[in-house]
């Protein structure tokens, strides 16, 4: 069976669709043949994505290792059964189109919390929650006192975690392995991050998930968006000599598939 890596939390703007990206092309630049499901109906980015680098690459006449992305397919409603979601239909035959063929799923969420998003987060073996830096993120996962050291309470994406989890138990299968991964981190060591450090280590414990690093803010993710391409094409398109900052967000890839701890995946890009 394909291993179902889930990116997602509540709140848009975290990086989840240049994560998805990064991750899902890595693993196929390393062989792993991976199926990607994007569940922003509206939106629509991490298909959009998809969609630039098969444009650009057709135009270019390159072929670069790319994940394989499919819609979700269309239910007739007169075929559900009394109480049935047809979007639990339609995610539910995206997985079993994509799984045969793939030794990996990446299913990327919407920033909102939808019936689609709550189903995908009880199919993950690994769920990547990316966090900016940010007390106003971190509400998401934790209610915090005013001068953000003591914990209250658990907040509502943690929750929807935990409902997942007790899911997967029932169903018997594998406990989640839960990362959150701390996005757009900024190159000075402020008070704000130490304190985000020291609650997430708090948090972690509390209710189980692992911490990773994720990308600093640059200029290059940006950059890359338009013409569907991701931090390891760049030596394709004949760049030879990367700078300072794309060396340093390569390894911030290489650190984060690392982290993933994802079976039979080693960082070796």
């Amino acid at each position: 069976m394909a291993h179902i890596i889930v990116v997602g939390n509540e709140k848009g703007g975290a990086g989840k669709s240049t994560v998805s990206m990064h991750v899902a092309t890595a693993l196929a630049r390393m062989g792993h043949r991976i199926g990607v499901l994007d569940l922003d109906l509206r939106q629509k980015t991490l298909a959009r994505y998809i969609a630039n680098r098969r444009k650009f690459l057709q135009a270019e006449g390159l072929d670069l290792p790319s994940p394989d992305y499919a819609d979700l397919p269309e239910i007739d409603p007169a075929t559900l059964g009394p109480g049935e979601n047809a979007f639990d239909h339609r995610l539910s035959a995206a997985v079993a189109s994509l799984e045969p063929g793939n030794d990996f799923i990446l299913i990327d969420c919407p920033g909102s919390h939808t019936r689609l998003s709550q189903v995908a987060h009880s199919l993950a073996d690994t769920l990547v929650t990316p966090l900016n830096d940010s007390f106003v993120d971190f509400d998401l996962l934790a209610h915090i006192d005013n001068d953000g050291e003591k914990i209250l309470g658990p907040s509502v994406y943690a929750e929807m975690v935990w409902n997942a989890r007790q899911l997967r138990a029932q169903a018997g299968l594998a406990p989640i392995d839960w990362i959150v991964v701390r996005n757009r981190l900024g190159a000075q060591a402020m008070v704000n991050k130490q304190k985000m450090t020291a609650a997430l280590e708090t948090l972690s414990k509390r209710i189980g998930f692992r911490t990773a690093p994720g990308f600093n803010e640059r200029v290059i993710f940006r950059e890359l968006f338009p013409r569907g391409l991701t931090l390891l094409d760049l030596r394709d398109l004949g760049v030879t000599q990367l700078n300072i900052s794309n060396v340093a967000a390569r390894q911030e890839l290489r650190d984060l598939i690392k982290a993933l701890e994802l079976p039979g995946v080693t960082a070796d890009f």
